[in-house]
C-alpha cells in the first residue's frame, strides 16, 4: 500500500514565528534556517507535510480565506530559497467553541488523511514541533518525534516518561532526521 516515511511539521514555532494568531499573510516570517531544512528535506526526497491546529478560525479570529492566504505566502517564502512543503492540512476547530474533533492534534485523522493521499508510511514517519500534542501522534502511529526548543510550563507533565529528543531549531531536527 504505502512505502514512504514523512516529515509533519507543526506551523507555527516550528516553521514560522508565532506571534498568536496569523491572519494576514505579511505577519508570515520564517523562522531562521526553516527554508534550508524543508530544502534538505525536499533533495532527500521525504515529503514535507504541515499540520497545524488554526483554532482561531473556530474563535472567529481569523477565517478559512485567511488562513489559505497564510499557507499561500508560507509556500511563497520558502519557494524563495527553492524549498516547499508537499501538503498543508488544518483544524479549525477548538472544543471549547466546536466541540470535540478527531482533526485537532493530536488526533489522528490529518495523519491518516495525509497518509492515504500520499501513500505515507507513518510508523517510519517523523513530527517535529515545538509543543507536546505536535508530538504525540508519533506514539500513536509508532513513529519519532523531535520537540523544538524548550518544552512549555503546560507541557512538562505530559512530557513525563516520555523520550522525546529535545533540539534548537528545525535545522537540528533535520539533522537527525537524515543521519
Amino acid at each position: 500500500m504505502s512505502d514512504r516515511p514523512a516529515v509533519f511539521l507543526d506551523r507555527d514555532g516550528t516553521i514560522i514565528e508565532d506571534p498568536g494568531f496569523v491572519a494576514d499573510p505579511g505577519a508570515v516570517r520564517l523562522l531562521p534556517g526553516a527554508a534550508l531544512a524543508i530544502l534538505r528535506l525536499n533533495h532527500a526526497a521525504l515529503p514535507a507535510i504541515v499540520v497545524t491546529n488554526q483554532s482561531g478560525i473556530a474563535r472567529g479570529l481569523l477565517d478559512e480565506a485567511a488562513y489559505a492566504a497564510t499557507a499561500r505566502r508560507l509556500d511563497a517564502l520558502l519557494a524563495e530559497s527553492g524549498a516547499r512543503l508537499d501538503a498543508h492540512y488544518h483544524c479549525p476547530h477548538h472544543p471549547d467553541f466546536t466541540g470535540p474533533c478527531d482533526c485537532r492534534k493530536p488526533g489522528p485523522l490529518l495523519y491518516q488523511r495525509a497518509a492515504a493521499d500520499h501513500r505515507l508510511d507513518l510508523a517510519r514517519s517523523w513530527w517535529v514541533g515545538d509543543r507536546l500534542r505536535d508530538l504525540l501522534p508519533a506514539e500513536r502511529f509508532n513513529g519519532r518525534g523531535l520537540l523544538l526548543g524548550r518544552p512549555r510550563p503546560d507541557d512538562l507533565p505530559g512530557l513525563a516518561g516520555r523520550r522525546y529528543p529535545m533540539v534548537r531549531d528545525l535545522s537540528a531536527a533535520v539533522d537527525i532526521i537524515l543521519q
